[in-house]
């Protein structure tokens, strides 16, 4: 008997039906049963599915004589399944990598609930990727199960049936099936939440739920809509069978108003010529299912009225936000003028010469290279106040008690920034700051680079999209110097940046924490990550990638990952800030996490720590490998998709042909690698030297202090060495930028 029954219905769907069937069947958990329902799809699908049962023995497809529709073809797969769960996949949906295993691992866990409900996300047809807004609710009761009364905030989530899988005696033994018609999970997931005695939840997300441009009900603008009255319907008939679940009635009568009102409030969905009639469908039956003493909602007493009443209310509506949106834009206006006005008195104001003020990320906190020289700053400058901009409270929340901080746009950011004769950043500040005479901008980037960057995007259309380079180069006119730690980025920043700023062969600040550590120097971190002392780290650190929009690219399978890795080995996942908070988080990382199948360490503040807890860093082409290079610890490249990379971004490295270890062009050579003890080898040492002398040239201890002498201090420091830089080219491997 299989774990799983996947029921799939499937009709006019050809061009997603690969996608979806292997998305199932590649999964690494394999104890499943695939019931394919043939809806006599007109088009190819069931000679796809034919092909696929031949292929496949876990594949049995049934072939309907006539079309029935979505909720009864999955009747008609049900009497088939012989699996301890019932998953009704949809046919242009996808399974996430590791869906399933954790799926039947949640199970284990909570002791075969009667319902398991767990996360998604919407991939548009545009490329766009969301997760479900309300995913929070089902972070909470990790360690047990519940009913409907207990949390009666589950039934806030979509309910639909694909974001669940549901035992099947418990099925069976409610006789639950799918009525006709459209919106047919509405009396299904209805009353198989409010009937279940045993609920549980899995805070990851395991299904791509496809937003079709066309094809899809929500993108059909048709009478279908109507269905969903006598839907609702059937879910207080259901109810008026159970008189246990009597006291659900206000509830489902305030769900039925605001499902049917919001179908209303669409424009795409119902003819212009029957919206009138909808309204008053929907106000017989709200007026015949009201609970008796039921408090009537505000937002639904409009369908006490009439429908020229409710248009009323619309266009009402929709004239005060017009008329709040002019009042903002006056008071933004005027606001500005004052504030142009109050700037221009206080630019007349001298520069505080000791006065500096630090940005990190986009003003996320005290971090990387501007945290570094705030740090030397008061150690050996400390005359000169530092002031952090900050983007809210909630970056200010960790800070310790005697960082002083303003918050971005705020009177105090104004009067720091009008004043201050020192400005430190790794992002550019925002357009609205005057640089002011005398006053002395240093930028210190994000890391050596390895991806195209400013100017160079120009030639990269979809690196760009979204990126305004002009603009860019205009902000990055106020740099007065620019960090470097090796001469590979001094050339690629003159040239990304065609601006009138002096490169300074500092090294990277924020990396002197890194330069001489010992092998203990992380052992701390290790005791705060909970991670077993003698375990060997393996930190995995996947960068974004531009030929996917959002960024979000599942290279590897983590928990599949730190299973090879085995015994004595822990597996840490930094991803890229970008990728934080996307659905990233919820594709498993946050589950296994708390599961202690690996740690996730995308939120610690400072990277240099992660770095220094771990034994070997394996990336992508994360800029993280030149800063881990200081360690002289091992590094392993994953470069399964290199060529699709470079050609998207752009790279003026090839890392493949001057990587700082082995390179692994497949999962099965970077599981092979570990296994065999090749990622510490003789030429990972050899490939691992030559690397940290190219890029961590100018790296030796010192950097911040070098930046505050020379800078704040005015002192002289020891030059660095002088010499051609070469940079080849993605393609050629000629020089990409030759020293003027």
């Amino acid at each position: 008997m299989p774990r799983f029954s996947i029921i799939v219905p499937v009709f006019k769907v050809q061009g997603y039906l690969h996608a979806c069937l292997d998305s199932v069947l590649g999964q690494s958990y394999r104890d499943i049963e695939v019931i394919a329902v043939d809806d006599r799809s007109p088009d190819g699908c069931g000679a796809i599915l034919d092909a696929y049962a031949a292929r496949d023995e876990r594949v049995r497809v049934l072939h309907l004589p006539e079309n029935v529709g979505l909720g009864r073809a999955r009747n008609a797969g049900m009497p088939h399944a012989t699996g301890d769960y019932l998953f009704f996949l949809d046919s242009d949906d996808t399974l996430t990598p590791g869906a399933l295993r954790a799926l039947a691992d949640r199970l284990d866990e909570t002791g075969d609930p009667d319902v398991l409900v767990f996360d998604y996300a919407r991939t548009h047809w545009w490329g766009g990727t969301r997760r479900n807004v309300l995913a929070h609710l089902l972070a909470g009761n990790t360690d047990g199960t519940f009913t409907a009364a207990e949390r009666p905030e589950i039934l806030d989530l979509l309910m639909v049936v694909w974001n669940k899988v549901y035992r099947r005696d418990f099925v069976e033994r409610e006789d639950f099936t799918f009525p006709p018609g459209y919106y047919e999970d509405t009396p299904w997931t209805f009353p198989v939440l409010l009937s279940a005695e045993r609920i549980a939840t899995l805070d990851r997300i395991c299904l791509y739920y496809r937003q079709r441009r066309q094809g899809s009900i929500l993108s059909t603008t048709s009478r279908e809509h109507f269905d969903v009255h006598e839907q609702y319907a059937r879910v207080f008939r259901f109810v008026d069978t159970r008189p246990a679940l009597a006291h659900w009635r206000p509830f489902l009568h305030t769900k039925m108003g605001e499902h049917c009102l919001d179908i209303l409030s669409k424009p795409d969905r119902l003819p212009p010529s029957d919206r009138g009639e909808f309204f008053r469908r929907t106000a017989e039956m709200f007026r015949a299912h009201r609970p008796e003493g039921a408090r009537i909602p505000a937002a639904l007493r409009v369908l006490e009225g009439s429908y020229s009443g409710y248009l009323l209310r619309r266009q009402a509506g929709r004239a005060g936000r017009e008329l709040g949106r002019r009042a903002r834009q006056a008071r933004t206006a005027a606001a500005a003028r004052v504030a142009r006005g109050r700037s221009a008195l206080n630019l007349h104001r001298p520069l505080d010469p000791d006065l500096a003020v630090y940005s990190a990320f986009s003003h996320r906190g005290v971090l990387g290279d501007p945290a570094a020289i705030h740090r030397a700053a008061r150690a050996l400058a400390p005359h000169i106040r530092g002031v952090w901009v900050l983007a809210g409270e909630d970056e200010a929340a960790g800070l310790p008690p005697d960082t002083e901080y303003v918050l971005l746009d705020s009177p105090g950011y104004r009067r720091v920034t009008e004043r201050a004769t020192y400005f430190v950043n790794n992002v550019n500040w925002p357009g609205a700051l005057v640089k002011r005479p005398g006053s002395v901008h240093v930028h210190t980037h994000q890391g050596t680079p390895l991806k195209y960057m400013g100017a160079d995007l120009l030639d990269k259309p979809g690196a760009r999209h979204g990126v305004d380079v002009p603009r860019m180069l205009r902000r990055a006119d106020r740099w007065d110097y620019s960090l470097v730690a090796n001469r590979h980025s001094e050339l690629v920043w003159e040239r990304a940046f065609p601006c009138h700023f002096t490169s300074l062969r500092t090294g990277s600040p924020r990396n002197d924490v890194l330069v001489g550590a010992g092998a203990d120097s992380g052992r701390g971190v290790r005791a705060r990550l909970g991670i077993p002392d003698g375990d060997t780290v393996v930190l995995y650190a996947p960068t974004r990638r531009d030929y996917r929009r959002g960024g979000l690219v599942e290279r590897i399978d983590p928990a599949r990952f730190a299973a090879d890795l085995g015994e004595g080995h822990t597996l840490v996942v930094r991803l890229h800030p970008s990728l934080a908070g996307g659905p990233a988080r919820g594709l498993g990382l946050s589950e296994l996490h708390r599961r202690g199948v690996l740690v996730d360490a995308t939120d610690e503040p400072c990277v240099q720590d992660v770095l220094l807890a771990s034994d070997v860093l394996v990336t992508d082409y994360s800029a993280l490998m030149f800063d881990y290079a200081n360690l002289d610890r091992p590094i392993v490249i994953h470069a399964d998709d290199w060529d699709a990379y470079r050609a998207s971004r752009g790279a003026y490295v090839d890392i493949t042909a001057e990587a700082p270890g082995h390179v692994a062009r497949s999962y099965r050579e970077l599981a092979w690698l570990f296994d065999s003890g090749t990622w510490r080898d003789e030429e990972a040492a050899r490939l691992r030297s030559a690397f940290r002398d190219r890029y961590c040239e100018f790296d030796d201890g010192r950097a911040a202090e070098r930046v505050v002498r020379t800078l704040m201090l005015g002192e002289r420091t020891p030059d660095r060495p002088a010499g051609p830089a070469r940079v080849p080219s993605q393609a050629t491997a000629r020089d990409l930028l030759i020293p003027s």
